[in-house]
């Protein structure tokens, strides 16, 4: 619930300008992939809340972390017991900025490379982050793409040596989000 409250907090911030383009999605997309020598491992997770404030360049998501979807159902436990702590760290944030907003035409369609830049909280730890993307603008909605490395041990997510060869230390994550206009 509290996540909720604070998703819905941060949507506010980004319109406080009363003319503001805001885009958002609640069924956005953020894969992980760890790619270690014993063992693949991947997961989704499809109810990923994004926002954008097209005039400021404001960037938001927020995901709840026992929505992501393990092929096997013990790594999807072991995930949310063991490495994320679901239950005391229920969501991951993103709280940022997409630094060249104002080279990016949201009304023209085409692609358009973006720098994403904020502060990332995953396991309660909180870094600033620095990616690349895309938005691909098609008859006015915004798809928002981007695939970047995290260290697990910059989030305090430790990995048993029981199981450190079957888990990669550097996860892949890939963020898709359709993100539509919400007001005019």
């Amino acid at each position: 619930m509290k996540t909720t409250i604070l998703f819905i907090y941060l949507i506010l911030v980004l319109a406080i300008n009363a003319n503001a383009q805001i885009y958002a999605t609640k069924n956005g997309s953020i894969k992980f992939f760890s790619d270690a020598p014993l063992e693949k491992i991947e997961a989704n997770n499809r109810q990923v809340n994004a926002a954008l404030n097209a005039g400021t360049g404001d960037f938001v998501f927020r995901v709840l972390i026992k929505s992501f979807e393990f092929e096997k159902a013990l790594m999807q436990e072991h995930f949310n017991e063991n490495y994320l702590e679901s239950d005391k760290f229920p969501s991951s944030t993103f709280v940022g900025k997409v630094t060249n907003i104002k080279d990016i035409d949201l009304l023209k369609d085409g692609i358009n490379e973006v720098s994403i830049e904020g502060k990332m909280t995953i396991h309660g730890i909180t870094k600033v982050i620095r990616e690349k993307g895309t938005f691909e603008v098609r008859q006015g909605k915004v798809s928002g793409k981007s695939t970047f490395g995290i260290l697990l041990s910059d989030y305090n997510v430790a990995i048993p040596n029981t199981v450190g060869n079957k888990i990669s230390k550097t996860i892949e994550i890939t963020v898709d989000v359709f993100l539509e206009k919400v007001n005019n």
